[in-house]
């Protein structure tokens, strides 16, 4: 492997030391040698740096990329924004045993097209290609692919249920102590293997997506305490990570499921990542509760090692239609959601019904009028649910009426409200925009009432964008550093038209940046490099995030001009991807990462993917720190 010498780099290191102006020099896939002015090799080619901040490369510790590593294994929407490790088989959905088609169930499917809104054409497409049967099989599988950044693959929790009940049975009927035993041992195979940790989910809105079992949640949410606590000392006892969500509206099952992090109570504290601690518009208190858990959890008096995850920005979703992430949270969008995308008849018919009709506006107007509690904790920002029922937080993408476009939705509500107020008079911006008032139920009392037309006239033609959580830049900076916390959440891979993160990590390293002295500048930057790199590496027991003599050649180039330059908010586009035979919405930063690096090969410089890229292995399978093959690269 050719040798690569960084001249004159402002290094960050991953360990949260201030940088130090440096040569790096890698040979053979690792770091060689660091020092300054290095001596000149004749077979090496130099980097100039000057101006530039070389770190590790960039951890993305929470994505559901496991199936776009089998149409585009290079993963360049990865590469290109940094990031040279990504953990999979989050939530606790995954391809880890195959397709599991048996009896006419199609698990990866039925698992993965809601919960991470993927389109099915895809999904049986890449099942069709899973033929392998074990968690081993999976591993050799992935070993033969031409990797860019190195996958971390877990064990996931819905996926091991269904290899063991069966999709049907791990849904509706309780595991016997044979099936608890079962798991128990493909668990502990998996974990003998090297994977990295286990994966499980308590979120109360995600649901399945075939019918029959279109209205029962994904497999891990029926598993019993006791099938949790047997499992979890396994992950416990190889000293590797249990990834896991809450059940959000259910405290009590959640500081119980949680104390299993417990050293006290379980002799060896259990490493335990949570999403998300979320700066939420329709709750503030979640966010506090979370970081209390978390301390408490974390106490002498508990013995714990758990982080919640945190969103490095604003949480914008983009919604087709009522069709987003966080629909199925609420009963009336749940049952538009149940259908395929393209049932326009179906909605339109749940649309028209009237007792639908009624529950959704019961929905949508509690707590807007009147004295009532529901008044009272929504003024409070105190209400259960995330979505939002504010048309001045529902910005128009894209419409029918190309000019709504770049409006929030209460801007045409209130224009129609005068149209009908004066007879068509006045009101309407122009003669499309009257033509459609006029089609428009007459009068139109409430906001209820106009966002219904909406979805009757243009279903999912209405392209609208919302931030439900961290719209504020100081709190948002406050999750980003907090001792509870690890940087990430990014669902890269998932919701690929409804939300964009791969940029996560680059947004951290400019909120740092703009951070004020004497905390500001390159001691925050330092810190959020080691957030990103060094500390979610030692926490999920990763051989990555370090330049050291020996590391694995990991390394990201950051111009930090064009970093500060950056205006994250105003790069956000939808592009048509190939691989998914859908839109996908993508941040790209251009010119802020300048050069990356996997494993000593070079994927990504000056702007564009080298041919490399998808083509060789660059990246590779990341096993848990502690196993033998591990050990042994170390």
């Amino acid at each position: 492997m050719p040798a690569t010498i960084y001249r004159n780099a402002l290094l960050f290191d991953g360990s949260d030391a201030l940088p130090v102006l440096m040569d790096v020099a890698v040979r053979d896939g690792r770091i060689a040698a660091l020092g300054r002015e290095l001596p000149s090799q004749s077979d090496a080619r130099e980097v100039a740096c000057d101006g530039l901040w070389l770190m590790p490369g960039l951890l993305d510790i929470h994505t559901h990329l496991d199936l776009e590593v089998e149409l585009a294994p290079g993963l360049g929407e990865v590469v290109r924004h940094g990031t040279t490790t990504v953990v999979m088989s989050n939530c606790s959905i995954g391809i880890t045993y195959g397709h599991q088609r048996r009896d006419g169930e199609d698990p990866i499917v039925d698992c993965f097209a809601r919960v991470e809104n993927m389109p099915r054409s895809v999904l049986t497409r890449v099942a069709d290609t899973c033929t392998w049967t074990t968690s081993q099989g999976y591993l050799d599988h992935l070993e033969s692919l031409p990797l860019g950044p190195n996958v971390v693959p877990m064990i996931p929790h819905s996926m091991l249920r269904i290899e063991v009940m069966g999709l049907t049975g791990s849904i509706t009927r309780r595991p016997s102590r044979r099936d608890i035993d079962a798991m128990a041992a493909l668990l502990e195979q998996g974990m003998a293997q090297g994977f990295a940790g286990f994966s499980t989910d308590a979120l109360p809105f995600h649901f399945l997506a075939n019918a029959p079992n279109k209205r029962r949640k994904i497999p891990t949410q029926y598993a019993p305490y006791r099938e949790l606590r047997r499992l979890t000392g396994i992950v416990r006892r190889y000293g590797r990570l249990w990834q896991a969500t809450p059940p959000k509206d259910d405290i009590v099952a959640a500081v119980r499921g949680f104390l299993l992090t417990s050293g006290r109570l379980h002799r060896t504290p259990l490493r335990t990542t949570v999403l998300a601690a979320l700066d939420l518009q329709t709750n503030r208190a979640a966010m506090h509760l979370c970081l209390l858990l978390s301390r408490i959890l974390n106490s002498r008096l508990v013995g714990g090692q758990f982080r919640f995850q945190a969103l490095s920005s604003p949480f914008r979703i983009w919604s087709d239609g009522a069709i987003n992430p966080v629909a199925d949270e609420v009963h009336a969008f749940r049952a538009l959601n149940e259908l395929e995308l393209d049932d326009r008849d179906g909605r339109r018919r749940i649309l028209d019904d009237p007792e639908w009709v009624r529950a959704f506006r019961t929905m949508w107007l509690k707590g807007k009028t009147g004295l009532s509690w529901a008044r009272l904790m929504r003024a409070l920002r105190l209400e259960h649910v995330v979505l939002t029922r504010n048309l001045a937080d529902m910005t128009v993408a894209e419409a029918p009426l190309a000019h709504w476009a770049g409006e929030t939705l209460e801007r045409p509500w209130r224009r129609l409200r005068t149209f009908q107020a004066t007879g068509g008079r006045t009101g309407a911006r122009d003669a499309a925009e009257a033509a459609f008032f006029a089609t428009c139920p007459d009068p139109i009392n409430d906001d209820a009432a106009f966002f219904l037309h909406l979805l009757r006239a243009w279903d999912t033609d209405l392209r609208w964008e919302t931030v439900f959580a961290n719209r504020n830049p100081k709190t948002l900076r406050s999750l980003l550093f907090h001792p509870q916390t690890l940087p990430g959440f990014n669902d890269s891979g998932a919701h690929l038209a409804n939300i964009g993160f791969y940029d996560g990590n680059l947004r951290t390293l400019k909120i740092a940046q703009a951070m004020d002295a004497p905390e500001g500048g390159l001691r925050m930057v330092a810190r959020a490099v080691h957030r990103l790199t060094g500390l979610p590496a030692a926490f999920f027991g990763l051989n990555t995030g370090r330049i050291v003599p020996g590391a694995q050649a990991d390394l990201c180039l950051i111009d930090p001009v064009a970093l500060s330059a950056w205006d994250p908010e105003a790069t956000h586009r939808c592009l048509d991807r190939a691989e998914f035979s859908c839109r996908q919405v993508v941040n790209r930063p251009d010119g802020v990462v300048r050069a990356v690096m996997v494993g000593g090969t070079m994927v990504w410089e000056d702007g564009a993917f080298t041919d490399r890229l998808g083509t060789e292995a660059c990246g590779r399978v990341m096993r848990g720190a502690n196993h033998p093959l591990e050990r042994a690269r170390a």
